[in-house]
């Protein structure tokens, strides 16, 4: 009755398992039918973060674009081209003078530049004319105060019109369409208002001053944003194609799979392919954020964004350029805008009940007082307006995605892709760190370090049963007992084989019936197994039996990884929870957990068991931080899927780690995984210090405003510096050089 039980859990847990996968699968088929279904576009002369809002939010809103997230950062989105028109007009009516063109379009890279060239030089010059005609206003009324007013409106009205025209027209075409609540609706209401108080001056000085300040946002975020592309920047610009005789300088997008390419010292290698002629050391740092040389030779594989330091490499093309190695890694930093962070959320949020909040704020301080009789109604109206000056939302609005881009870019140039925002900041609040053993925290290179057959069989018949019936697995241990029998396998002599997960295998060699795995699945098939000494059980025991009859026992051992003991110990010094999960037996998770010092250990588990030690954890901590997963990317794809963030160790060349995971450790090295936590802990630090710098400075203008403080001139300034500044301090991201983890402060703090 028990043996029964135990069958249809295992029956159960099985279908759970190929459901989540199923599940999984389904759901990167829909995502890829769906990125099928669009091209990418880039909005050239986009420098509006509110104005990007809206028009993200427009899109989402039109059925026949559904929803789609723009990459301020990127200036790009994900259209149907089907939908392009429609999508145009959207652009129009919320930002005139942004053209959406496909990212592929060189032509359109060059006429863009062009077009922004013009308007820049056409911008600046009349902003030098208006600054001119500004200065000698205030020249003339200051010494001739009794000059005609004709003059003084004539010189300040000019200056106002040549600096605020397109301000007045962006305010009045929206106001047509009813969004009276943006930053050109605002500051006309302000400076229209000062005129009307017959302040010129402050009028035309606030305009002049918020167009330059806009101009120099302008260029402050285009710099970071040509910064933070410029960090995974390793887009090959050609590839040698040897054609006959010849060899032809062409696009990586041309080159098709079977041909050959030729790779000189100091180019970087195009395209994925494998090494037929020539030797050499290329540098991966591009991928892996480590710039140690790895030589390659005849026979292996080079993936396109490796640097080629010394010899000629002739190299065959396996993989498309658009399923390139470096083609993936850079989709994924780009596209990692769709998920957004929580922050990023309700910045958003906010920025929409900000706005309209201070315009009323505005509105009541220019009539309540008045006819309460604190005052006369221009003295009032003059500090409303003051408020309106400051009331929009940009510096918090462009510093959020520029400091999250920055830091996924920053991520990459250290070998780690983090595949959205959201992922980034759970880093920020891990509290539980779970650790698949082999392969994460060893080194997975199993050694085969004793035999023991049985009475009447030979160590020589016991390998070559355990060899043979091993032949198709991809474990770790099967390629160790593979690599350690010396003569060639007769595969043909293997009949009905099949590998039960987490236990054995099961098959037919020459005729007779075979088991190799586990103590446990030899047992449950009614064989007796030889017990083993204490001073063994720090190893891997493969038991093997033939035709009904125990043949013995081979034992493997792994060896901890580099880097793995140091992790653990800054996880613990920060106060992180430590968990490490295995198949492998108690002894050696014991064993592997005490040289590691991990908290917990879980020994003898199938892979369902450790989706349901992870979902045990996760309710422990619901509410209270998140539970990230560690494995390999390549058994463990619904643990990582379950986890708040899955992790998967040594990405580069794996397309089931970059798939399967949240975040890709490109190198096999488990210290990176303090340098991703690192990242993240630093990415929020500056993103909130722009969030508390920016609202600390707006509400104290706000109130300085409403005192009779401040006055306009100020309003404008601390407007546009402190945009400017939050655009700055956002590129400090790009900056991050080293951890600095081990900390006294838990992470998220």
């Amino acid at each position: 009755m028990s043996t029964t039980t135990k069958l249809q859990q295992t029956i159960l847990l099985k279908n759970s398992k190929q459901t989540v996968q199923e599940k999984i699968s389904s759901q990167k088929n829909d995502l890829k039918e769906d990125r099928e279904k669009r091209l990418k576009y880039r909005l050239h002369g986009l420098c509006c973060a509110n104005c990007a809002i809206k028009i993200e939010k427009a899109f989402c809103a039109e059925e026949t674009i559904g929803q789609t997230t723009l990459n301020f950062a990127t200036q790009t989105v994900f259209l149907p081209p089907a939908a392009l028109d429609l999508a145009q007009r959207i652009v129009d009516r919320i930002e005139p003078g942004v053209k959406l063109r496909p990212v592929n379009q060189r032509e359109s890279k060059n006429l863009d530049r062009q077009e922004n060239s013009q308007h820049t030089q056409w911008k600046r010059l009349r902003m030098i004319v208006a600054s001119a005609l500004f200065l000698f206003g205030l020249v003339l009324t200051t010494l001739y105060p009794n000059s005609s007013w004709v003059l003084d409106y004539t010189l300040y009205l000019t200056a106002y019109g040549l600096v605020g025209y397109e301000v007045l027209y962006r305010a009045m075409r929206n106001m047509a369409r009813g969004a009276l609540f943006d930053e050109n609706f605002l500051m006309s209401l302000a400076t229209l208002g000062a005129i009307g108080i017959h302040q010129l001056p402050e009028a035309v000085g606030v305009m002049l001053f918020y167009t330059i300040g806009e101009y120099i946002q302008d260029l402050a975020v285009n710099r970071s944003r040509h910064s933070i592309q410029a960090l995974t920047n390793i887009r090959p610009d050609y590839a040698n194609l040897i054609h006959q005789l010849d060899v032809l300088k062409v696009e990586p997008e041309d080159v098709q799979v079977g041909q050959q390419i030729l790779v000189r010292p100091g180019e970087r290698v195009p395209l994925d392919g494998e090494v037929l002629r020539g030797s050499s050391f290329v540098d991966t740092s591009a991928l892996t954020g480590e710039s140690v040389p790895r030589q390659v030779e005849a026979g292996d594989v080079v993936l396109s964004g490796m640097m080629n330091t010394s010899g000629v490499l002739t190299v065959q093309v396996t993989r498309p350029y658009a399923e390139s190695s470096m083609q993936k890694i850079l989709d994924l930093v780009e596209n990692a805008s769709t998920r957004k962070a929580r922050t990023e959320n309700f910045i958003t949020t906010f920025s929409r009940y900000y706005t309209p909040g201070v315009v009323l704020t505005a509105l009541g301080i220019a009539i309540l007082p008045p006819l309460l009789g604190a005052g006369s109604f221009s003295h009032w109206l003059y500090r409303a307006l003051t408020i309106l000056v400051i009331s929009c939302p940009c510096a918090l609005v462009i510093s959020v995605p520029l400091g999250y881009f920055g830091g996924i870019g920053g991520a990459s140039r250290h070998g780690i892709l983090v595949k959205g925002a959201n992922f980034l900041e759970a880093l920020t609040q891990v509290r539980t760190v779970v650790f698949d053993k082999t392969g994460t925290l060893t080194q997975g290179v199993f050694e085969v370090i004793k035999l023991q057959p049985s009475a009447g069989f030979s160590p020589e018949y016991l390998m070559e049963i355990a060899a043979t019936a091993e032949v198709h697995s991809n474990h770790p241990i099967a390629k160790s007992i593979r690599e350690n029998y010396p003569s060639p396998l007769e595969v043909g002599t293997l009949e009905d084989y099949k590998e039960i997960s987490g236990a054995g295998i099961q098959a037919k060699i020459k005729g007779q019936e075979v088991l190799v795995g586990k103590a446990a699945f030899l047992q449950r098939a009614g064989i007796s197994v030889s017990e083993v000494s204490d001073q063994e059980k720090s190893g891997t025991f493969v038991h093997v039996a033939a035709s009904g009859q125990y043949v013995g026992y081979i034992l493997i051992a792994d060896r901890i990884k580099s880097g793995a003991k140091d992790t653990i110990e800054a996880l613990g010094k920060a106060g992180l929870k430590t968990v490490m999960l295995t198949g492998d037996h108690q002894g050696v998770a014991q064993s592997v957990a005490s040289d590691l010092g991990v908290n917990e250990y879980y020994a003898d588990l199938l892979p369902q068991d450790k989706l349901t030690w992870l979902e045990k954890f996760i309710a422990e901590r619901h509410g209270k931080g998140k539970v990230i997963f560690v494995g390999d990317g390549i058994n463990d794809a619904p643990v990582l899927t379950r986890a708040d963030v899955g992790i998967a160790m040594g990405g580069l060349g794996s397309d089931a780690a970059i798939e399967a995971a949240d975040v890709v450790l490109m190198q096999d090295q488990p210290t990176k995984l303090l340098t991703a936590i690192d990242i993240a802990r630093f990415t929020k630090k500056i993103i909130w210090q722009n969030i508390f710098f920016a609202l600390g400075i707006k509400l104290g203008f706000i109130l300085l405003g409403i005192l009779g403080i401040a006055n306009m001139w100020e309003a404008v300034f601390a407007d546009v510096g402190v945009a400017l500044l939050a655009v700055l301090n956002a590129t400090r991201v790009q900056r991050y050089s080293s951890p600095a983890f081990i900390s006294s402060s838990r992470p998220g703090s």
